[in-house]
């Protein structure tokens, strides 16, 4: 039985950490007292723009039903939603944190910006006209760091709807109000949580200084930030330091928003800003199926393709994927229409793996623009955060689990949890990888340490695409360190299928694969296959599929299990 952090209990080196957090924790009543002082306010006065100088583009995907949503009064945010018929939308009770903050970040704005027209213009401005009613003083969530960010970006991005051809006086008030934002972001950006949101708070800061014309200082002090969470979030090679590929698109979306205003403003870009730019962009076409969304690994979804073509568009250097990101932790082979995407990689720090899921050698496999082989996605709204340990564990994975148990655990319900958030804990330390090209194609071999501590045994997976992509040739070795804590240990392999896949299975044992275009593969293996239920969560509808699984008992001496993937039925 694992023990200890793979239990999900918290480890001894998170009490510093646990009691600052809980020292920030007591100090909200005094804090939000303060900032809502007369002379904290007095603190935010200083010169006034008098309109935005650039609007960026945001590449963000904007939804005309979710426009017609609100205009019916229907405000539907994190897989929550909450009907206005009468009185003001600020006023109601909110479902849930996520659904507050999506509301005080203005993310009605964008779908009404989208739709546009005379309807859209009036419910917006009557929104900012409530919301500023109500939120002159200093209030949470609404002036926390990241929900500023958030509401700041919005206004820059698609403020246009309302500011334009607005009534003088109404306009006087809401500059008024964005200067009081942007300083009080000025003051308060480093308290918005480790990961994107402290990247979208130094981001926001950038573009007030750069969109409102009334403090290059704050343009200054945005770019030092900015430049100080690139450092620390994106790696050498690209990508983000919590292993996900939408962190990692978001991270590039808002810097490329950062770049256009400084265009615009004729302000140097720095070269660590360009450096960034120049470096995400290739990860980003590394992690891009053949039908244009991302793979699905550490949290993150498909997103938008089109969102994801239109970035890339921007991208002049037009830099290439590598075949293997080390930092990252990815490996990547191509051949034909056929790519595989691997996972090689320890979770990443404490700090950023609040989203982080256990998923050491797991892969996903697409031909064209095709998925096959996926893992099941993440628990992206209130809806199904009841999915998010299931989701994020090992088994939710395509890889092999022991003993039923994932190879890290989620910091378990309780104080640390409630101040630290859902990390993942323990597990996978060390993982060997080794890249070879052979004449029957591209092999990878890796193996990991994530089943060493509870059990004594190592896990490692070979996988050779061939050199025209249609097939895949693989191997799972379970490696015991001492027969006797391993014997009798189960394990099981899966492999999640994409949802479009027909799966049935031929009378000799094989499954076949049957793909929307009407291309075939077969699945055959050294041991039974059982074909089972699965979910998939790579967009935001959950939908039913099936996975393939391969078990077996641990008889305290090495086992290997054998498998391939190979196109059927095309010339």
């Amino acid at each position: 039985m694992a023990r200890g952090p793979a239990a999900g209990r918290m480890p001894l080196s998170l009490l510093p950490e646990l009691l600052q957090a809980m020292l920030r924790g007591a100090m909200r009543g005094p804090r939000v007292w303060w900032r809502r002082s007369w002379f904290y306010r007095r603190l935010l006065k200083g010169p006034l723009a008098d309109r935005v100088i650039f609007h960026p583009y945001d590449a963000l995907p904007r939804r005309l039903e979710d426009a017609d949503a609100l205009l019916h009064g229907k405000f539907r945010f994190s897989g929550e939603s909450v009907e206005v018929r009468e009185g003001s939308v600020f006023d109601k009770p909110a479902p849930s944190k996520r659904w507050a903050e999506a509301l005080h970040s203005f993310a009605w704005l964008p779908p009404l910006s989208a739709a546009g027209g005379e309807a859209a213009r009036t419910l917006a401005t009557n929104l900012i006209s409530q919301w500023m009613k109500r939120n002159a003083r200093y209030s949470e969530p609404a002036s926390l760091a990241h929900v500023l960010a958030r509401r700041l970006i919005n206004i820059f991005a698609h403020g246009r709807l309302v500011l334009s051809n607005s009534d003088m006086l109404w306009r006087s008030k809401v500059f008024v109000s964005l200067r009081d934002q942007a300083r009080l972001l000025a003051r308060i950006a480093g308290e918005a949580p480790e990961g994107m949101p402290r990247f979208e708070a130094a981001a926001a800061l950038a573009l007030s200084g750069a969109c409102l014309a009334d403090s290059p200082r704050r343009l200054e002090a945005g770019l030092v930030l900015l430049e100080a969470e690139i450092a620390r979030q994106i790696l050498p090679d690209g990508g983000h330091i919590s292993r996900s590929p939408e962190d990692l698109l978001h991270a590039y979306r808002l810097t490329t928003m950062v770049m256009d205003a400084l265009t615009a403003v004729a302000h140097e870009i720095s070269h660590e800003l360009r450096s960034a730019h120049d470096r995400m962009a290739p990860m980003i076409r590394f992690f891009r199926h053949g039908d244009g969304g991302l793979a699905l690994f550490n949290g993150g979804r498909e997103c938008d393709s089109r969102m994801i073509a239109g970035l890339l568009a921007r991208d002049e250097v037009r830099g290439q994927p590598f075949a293997y990101a080390p930092h990252s932790g990815y490996q990547r082979i191509a051949a034909g229409r056929t790519l595989l995407v691997m996972d090689c990689g320890a979770p990443p720090p404490e700090v950023f793996s609040t989203d982080a899921h256990a998923s050491c050698v797991a892969f996903e496999l697409s031909a064209g623009t095709h998925r096959i082989v996926v893992n099941c996605g993440a628990a992206n709204d209130v809806r199904r955060a009841s999915w998010d340990n299931a989701l994020r564990a090992t088994a939710a994975h395509s890889t092999l689990t022991l003993a039923d148990k994932s190879t890290g655990a989620i910091l378990q319900p309780g104080l640390a949890r409630d101040f630290l958030g859902p990390r993942m804990l323990g597990g996978v330390t060390e993982v060997e990888t080794r890249r070879v090209e052979t004449p029957q194609g591209w092999m990878v071999e890796a193996s990991h340490d994530g089943y060493v501590a509870a059990f004594g045994v190592r896990h490692e997976r070979q996988v050779t695409l061939g050199p025209q992509g249609n097939i895949l040739v693989g191997a799972d070795r379970l490696l015991p360190k001492s027969r006797a804590h391993s014997t009798g240990l189960p394990y099981v392999i899966r492999f999640h299928i994409h949802p479009d896949v027909r799966v049935s299975q031929s009378q000799n044992g094989d499954v076949l694969l049957k793909l929307p275009n009407g291309d075939g593969w077969r699945f055959r293996a050294g041991v039974p296959v059982v074909i089972e239920e699965s979910v998939y969560l790579g967009i935001d509808t959950l939908r039913r599929t099936e996975q393939l699984v391969l078990s077996g008992t641990l008889a305290g001496a090495a086992v290997e299990v054998a498998w391939a993937f190979e196109q059927i039925g095309r010339e």
